[in-house]
């Protein structure tokens, strides 16, 4: 049955807006100063961008907040313990701009660092000392709705990340009355898992620029982070650079994983001076319904083609009938890639539609899809069909309670490039202590039943490793060796799953367990 763009257009904005309400907030779109702008921001380009996102129909799209960056404070009055505002650039004050903003049917942003200065070099300006002030400053007095918290004057002082971000978001919940606040930190590397008590959402890397070895780079440091997105805790990937000077396939890209891996979308560039593709591309409605999908969760990469990645995810329903699929060609040649219907998760017959370009997608009759992608481009499926049980589950999609990048001197697991894996990567230094394990929470059963489970590991040491399933703890199997870190065994035990989502946890509390590739499920 074919269908035209306008329709499909028309039939994905009334999905949007049809979508029963979240238990928790899809990620943040909107628009921040720092792109574009610098220091270099006033009145005048604030509410200039505000009107440009509602002329241009980016707020009715869903973007929504407008946030002002770096540069717009004076330091801390000693006396009084308020913030000071640079009047020169802001004249009628920041509660002023918020207003202004707030009448646009939009939603107001402010950014502040952990320490005591800013990034941009400004002395005395940040939250610490000052973190109950600042807060119902900025959100009572200011009524501002979004907050970014760098990290530069903290860095600065030696503070630790996680006592001094929770003690700025502990002063929101004690001390400001207006509780709907989207809290960003600004760490440029994936804190730890404590982060989802406490952040609407973290940056993962350094900070973007607008080229294609920024975007690829970032993407990169995000292939395997999505076991931790969910729940309305969302991995940052920092602002867009679309409308800028990319080329349209690393447009497309940048705006296709961003939205698989449910980023923020922040939208970075001049709102006043975009392009009729990027604009296009920013209010694509399908990438949009992708990125703020109910579920919140990222996409896992499902197979991979040398520097071709292919990410899916479930929509609307935890193991329902659609997916969002993306391919993605970070290689500076144009490659062509068989996506297996199977590692995308479906049995059978599967409709495809093409989210970038707005028409269907044919299947070949191998049961595979044939994708061509360009260099630095990507292609955007929507897939609807039966679901298969999948029996493969790689570590690196995992969720590890003590991954984290920001201290390289304590060592938890960590994904390690390996050629012989089934994905090309594998996880290193599981176990040693109770918390250090692997988990996955997705292992899904139509029916339930006895399965075998197999481990794919590699060691050149004796390891140990424990497993437990569904909470249920497993003989612990010993002797895992394979004579060399780069050789890959099976050790195979049979569990009991129940019928629907389970979770099985690999780890070793006392001792360093094997290298771990993935584990497979055979029904028995």
């Amino acid at each position: 049955m074919k269908r035209n763009l306008s329709f499909f257009i028309f039939m994905a904005a009334a999905l949007l807006s049809a979508l029963p309400a979240l238990s928790f907030r899809p990620p943040t779109m909107g628009w921040s100063s720092w792109n574009t702008f610098g220091l270099n921001i006033n009145e005048e380009v604030i509410l200039g961008q505000a009107e440009a996102m509602v002329k241009t129909g980016l707020a009715k799209a869903g973007y929504k907040y407008v946030n002002i960056d770096d540069g717009y404070f004076l330091p801390h009055n000693k006396e009084t313990r308020q913030l000071g505002v640079r009047e020169d650039l802001f004249p009628h004050g920041m509660r002023y701009v918020a207003d202004e903003i707030h009448k646009l049917g939009l939603k107001a942003g402010i950014y502040s660092d952990a320490g005591a200065n800013a990034c941009g070099g400004s002395k005395d300006i940040g939250y610490y000392g000052y973190e109950k002030e600042d807060n119902i400053l900025f959100f009572d007095t200011w009524d501002y709705d979004f907050v970014k918290v760098d990290y530069c004057g903290a860095n600065q002082l030696n503070l630790d990340e996680e006592e001094q971000y929770t003690k700025i978001i502990q002063a929101i919940r004690d001390y400001v009355k207006k509780k709907d606040v989207v809290f960003n930190i600004c760490r440029w590397a994936y804190p730890g898992t404590w982060v989802s008590d406490w952040a609407d959402s973290w940056r993962t890397t350094g900070d973007i620029y607008c080229a294609w070895e920024s975007v690829c780079s970032i993407i990169r440091e995000n292939l395997y982070l999505s076991a931790f997105t969910h729940d309305g805790h969302y991995n940052d990937m920092d602002m867009l650079e679309i409308g800028r000077t990319l080329k349209p396939n690393e447009e497309i890209t940048h705006m296709a994983v961003w939205c698989m891996l449910s980023s923020p979308l922040l939208i970075g560039c001049d709102m006043r001076d975009l392009s009729e593709f990027s604009l296009n591309l920013l209010k694509n409605p399908e990438l949009i319904a992708i990125n703020q999908d109910k579920l919140g969760i990222g996409a896992p990469v499902v197979q991979r083609q040398g520097e071709v990645y292919v990410f899916a995810k479930d929509l609307k329903k935890v193991h329902g009938k659609e997916r969002a699929v993306c391919v993605t060609n970070l290689s500076d040649k144009d490659q062509t890639i068989n996506v297996s219907i199977d590692r995308i998760g479906y049995e059978g017959a599967i409709s495809v539609w093409d989210a970038v370009n707005h028409k269907s997608f044919a299947t070949d009759a191998q049961g595979t899809l044939k994708v061509s992608v360009p260099a630095h481009g990507s292609q955007v499926f929507i897939t609807t069909g039966v679901r298969n049980e999948p029996t493969l589950y790689e570590a690196e999609a995992s969720w590890m309670k003590c991954y984290q990048e920001i201290h390289p001197g304590v060592i938890t697991t960590l994904f390690e490039d390996n050629e012989t894996a089934s994905g090309g990567v594998m996880v290193n230094y599981v176990g040693g202590f109770v918390d250090n394990f692997l988990e996955w929470n997705n292992i899904f059963s139509k029916t339930g039943g006895e399965y075998e489970l197999t481990i794919m590991h590699s060691s050149s040491e004796d390891r140990v490793l424990a497993i437990s399933v569904n909470g249920q703890e497993l003989p612990t199997l010993e002797h895992m060796i394979t004579g060399d870190w780069k050789k890959l065994e099976g050790r195979t035990v049979r569990i009991k799953l129940n019928k629907g989502m389970n979770t099985i946890r690999l780890g070793s509390q006392d001792t360093w367990g094997p290298n771990i590739d993935c584990i497979q499920l055979s029904k028995i």
